[in-house]
Formats: C-alpha cells, structure tokens, sequence
C-alpha cells in the first residue's frame, strides 16, 4: 500500500456499513490517486483535482441494484502517531490542499473532509475506518507499552467520537470515523497494547460499532503485523494483500481444489485456528488496475473464478481494492466484481447441492 486515504465500504444493505457476517462486502482505498488520473469525473468514488477533493460515493451508491448494496470507505493514511508539537500527522494527498494546519504542528485541519465523512455515514449508510501506517511510514512503532496505550488515547480523542472534556484537536471536526485499520509494512514495536487499547476505548463506546482491521500481506505469517493477528488482538476483518508476493492471485490455478502458491486457505485457516475472533473475515485483497501493483492484477474475467474458489472458505469476507482512483479509471472492474461475488454465490450454492445430490444417489 502507499501513504493516502482509505475510505472502507462494507455495506451488506442499501444503508448498511461494513458487516461481520456477510461475504459480499467491497473494500476500496481512496485517495492514492495511484493511477494518475489527476480528474475523475462521473461515476466516482471520489472525484478530485488539484483545486477540488470530496469523498463522492453516489455512483457507487444506488438503492435499487444489488451491486451496490455492499460497500465501505476507509480513509489513509495517519503516517505519524507522535509529531510536530505531539500530534499525530495524517496524508490525504492533494485533498490536503483543501486543508490548513493546526498551528504549532503538522496536523491537518479538514472540514470539507469532514463533510464528507458525515455525508457517507449519515446519507450513504457507509462505515468509514482511519487506516495507520502506509509504506512511508517510519516511527518503528512505540517506546513501551505505556506510550502505546497513551497514543491510543490520543488517536481516540483525535478522531474518534468528540469528548466533552477534551482539548484534543480534531482534524474532522465534530465527524468521527467508526474505527481504525492498520496497514504497517516494517516491524512495529510495541503495536498489540496500542491495537488492544483501542479496541477496549471502542468497545466501550456502545452508541454504535466500532472496528478494528489490519492490512497484512499475504505471505504467512506477515512479518510486520504478525504480533496483533497471532492470536493477541480481537480483529474485525483482514485486507490481506493478494499482490507483489508469489502468494498472490497471479499464482491461482484454475479449476485445481489445491493451490500451492495462492494461500487464501492459510489465512482462513489462521481465521479458525489463530484469531482471537474466530468469526473475523478475511477480504481478498486486489488491485484495482494494471498500474495498481508490481503484480498480481486479474481482469474480471480470470478474477471471477478465484473470487469463486473462496468463496467456499467460510472466513471470506468479499474484495478489497487497492484503489479508488485505480478503480475509477479501470471501466466497468467494480461493477464486475460485485457481480463476481453475487454470481460466486449462487455457483457455490450449485456446487453444494450437485455435491448433496450425488450423496443421495450413492445411498
């Protein structure tokens, strides 16, 4: 992943966000403008260019077809937990330039962003995550547990629900997302009580869900978030990275009920076996467009059968996309996908009952 925005989609009804029980949900990554596209005009998760940005989720968002009744934004990235004048620092690309700084620090104050969240969440139904890290990020994590904890605070006060008593500053206002992803790409010191304590300032806010994801790459077990997902942190879904690695979608043989490279059926075993959540999900992570990745993009035609193939895995959770603006430049690959996981569906449903029927035969 790169150092942007990420805004998560997981909506299993038409006002819906991100579902625990539903294997159709659509991840997208927003705002690395990774496909270079410096307008995105029509039909777009987001619609941007040097003089304008806003979170836009209408064309993706229509109440009456199935395609679009399961999604969710993430925004990314926080690219620094203790910065200029202690806080922490966020990179939203050119939606920056829409933004001023706190004076003292290098925190962004957004309020168009801001409107935009509360639009996708209060319009759209849409559960919006703050994803933490990013390839450019470079802390190497926290000095002990005790500053992991108080980071965690801080993170929460900052954009998590407005507190009464706090002077915290608030780059969203008084918008606040609905939970935090992590996405580190080195070793991260310290990473298990910061993610716990944020899952226990989470849990104890109960005036709605709150979430807790990671980004790992597919390779097992992945090096960098290892520590939270070997059985120490109860998380919400995994956006494993089925991309630049040999483990990746690329490596997908079809029609064979055994892979030996493509280890979708490692994660979901770790899923079942590993988790702190047994009933976490697990997203199949892919890029969204030719320029996306190094490797592992699948056109919708060689994408649907993989789709299909975990589909039978129970952990699955739907797709995630690396990223919006690679998404919107590539015509007509979202639609496809949810389509490939509405149509994955009803083939493992026929595969089930060919399977039933040949018992009843034999017996």
């Amino acid at each position: 992943m790169h150092s942007a925005q990420w805004l998560l989609l997981f909506a299993p009804g038409v006002f819906a966000g991100f579902s625990p029980s539903s294997a159709s949900n659509v991840a997208v990554y927003w705002d690395e403008l990774s496909s270079q596209a410096k307008t995105l005009t029509g039909p777009a998760v987001a619609a941007s260019n040097s003089k304008n940005y806003h979170i836009t989720v209408h064309r993706f968002h229509n109440p009456s077809t199935d395609e679009n009744r399961r999604k969710s934004i993430q925004l990314a990235f926080l690219t620094v937990v203790h910065g200029t004048g202690g806080q922490p620092e966020i990179n939203f690309a050119n939606a920056g330039d829409n933004c001023t700084t706190f004076e003292g620090t290098a925190l962004l104050n957004c309020p168009q962003i801001a409107a935009d969240i509360a639009t996708c969440q209060q319009t759209y139904g849409k559960t919006i995550l703050l994803s933490i890290g990013g390839a450019t990020y470079t802390e190497g994590g926290f000095s002990s547990p005790d500053d992991a904890v108080a980071a965690a605070n801080q993170i929460w006060a900052t954009f998590g629900p407005e507190q009464s008593d706090s002077s915290a500053l608030r780059p969203f206002g008084s918008s606040s997302v609905d939970g935090f992803d992590f996405d580190f790409e080195t070793t991260v010191s310290n990473t298990v009580p910061f993610a716990n304590q944020l899952r226990s300032l989470m849990d104890a806010e109960t005036s709605k869900p709150y979430y807790l994801t990671a980004a790992p790459q597919c390779p097992y077990p992945d090096a960098a978030d290892d520590p939270m997902l070997n059985g120490t942190v109860s998380m919400d879904a995994v956006f494993v990275q089925f991309y630049n690695n040999y483990c990746g979608v690329q490596s997908y043989v079809p029609g064979s009920d055994t892979q030996n490279n493509f280890n979708f059926a490692t994660w979901d075993n770790w899923a079942k076996t590993v988790s702190l959540n047994p009933n976490v999900k697990v997203l199949l992570g892919i890029p969204a467009g030719q320029t996306a990745a190094g490797s592992g993009y699948e056109p919708p035609s060689t994408l649907g059968p993989i789709i299909d193939y975990c589909k039978q895995f129970s952990s699955f959770g739907g797709v995630m996309m690396w990223d919006a603006s690679q998404a919107v430049a590539n015509s007509g690959f979202l639609p496809a996908v949810k389509q490939s996981l509405t149509s994955a569906a009803s083939m493992l449903k026929k595969r089930m009952m060919m399977k039933l029927e040949m018992l009843v035969e034999h017996y």
